[in-house]
């Protein structure tokens, strides 16, 4: 365990030899929460409530969004890409540490970097800017990062899977953009759930896109509550283990493979 953490500690610390680069991040996400910001106050047009969420709760839903989304995203379906064509993954794959394992933990210290120099000062100046209603609620929070954490570990899985395509494809570029715009879209970062019609909801229970983003951001907004909060934090561990398995057939399918692409 010890080489674990000491990954995430160097990945850590080389992306904070680059924080300048976030500091400009958290204004292009303030400018695209403001915008979001007038949009919905819009769209609301002095209406109390859409589905169930005020226009206060819509804008909560959008900034926490936002800003969650630095803590859950990483690249490493596209390092692992990378290294695969490089042949670099066969030396990797020598090294004594699980290799998907090392990405997991490089992703985690890329999240906690991101949080710390980015999701927090960008949600407090966000706070300062707009109306949002942050709560006190104690037992919230702790179901947020109850749930913010599986929401790093199933869009850190759903990496991993479009990385090892890379074994079977070699070049997965299209596959790992389509597969951002398809989490961006259904995940809920640009539009909640219960906008979608009702056969769309429907359809998207059965893809777990929406513990990506559109759970966690609900438990803070205080959309859902009560024994919601229960069901859709279950909902997050049940694609959190479902998800282990393709990892694992595909794992072993594609080591079998790094021959055939010359690593």
């Amino acid at each position: 365990m010890d080489k674990y953490l000491e990954m995430i500690r160097i990945r850590f610390l080389m992306m904070l030899a680059y924080r300048t680069n976030y500091y400009s991040g958290i204004l292009i996400y303030t400018i695209n929460i403001g915008a979001y910001y007038f949009l919905w106050n819009a769209i609301y047009g002095g209406k109390e409530s859409i589905q169930g969420l005020s226009v206060a709760q819509m804008t909560t839903y959008v900034a926490v969004a936002w800003m969650a989304r630095a803590f859950y995203f990483n690249n490493i379906d596209r390092e692992i890409a990378m290294e695969i064509r490089e042949g670099r993954v066969a030396v990797e794959l020598i090294r004594p540490y699980n290799y998907l394992g090392m990405k997991v933990m490089q992703g985690l210290g890329e999240g906690i970097f991101r949080f710390v120099f980015f999701s927090i000062p960008g949600m407090f100046i966000v706070a300062l800017l707009f109306s949002l209603t942050i709560t006190t609620n104690v037992q919230t929070w702790v179901y947020f990062f109850i749930s913010l954490i599986f929401s790093f570990i199933i869009n850190t899985q759903i990496n991993l899977i479009t990385g090892m395509m890379t074994f079977f494809l070699f070049n997965n570029d299209g596959l790992m953009y389509a597969k951002r715009v398809m989490i961006d879209l259904f995940s809920g970062l640009l539009l909640p759930i219960s906008f979608y019609p009702l056969w769309a909801q429907t359809v998207m229970k059965f893809f777990p896109f929406q513990a990506i983003s559109y759970i966690p951001s609900m438990i803070f907004s205080e959309g859902i509550k009560g024994e919601a909060v229960w069901n859709a934090i279950m909902f997050q561990v049940i694609w959190s283990v479902v998800l282990i398995l393709p990892i694992a057939v595909m794992w072993n399918m594609a080591k079998k493979r790094l021959i055939v692409q010359g690593g």
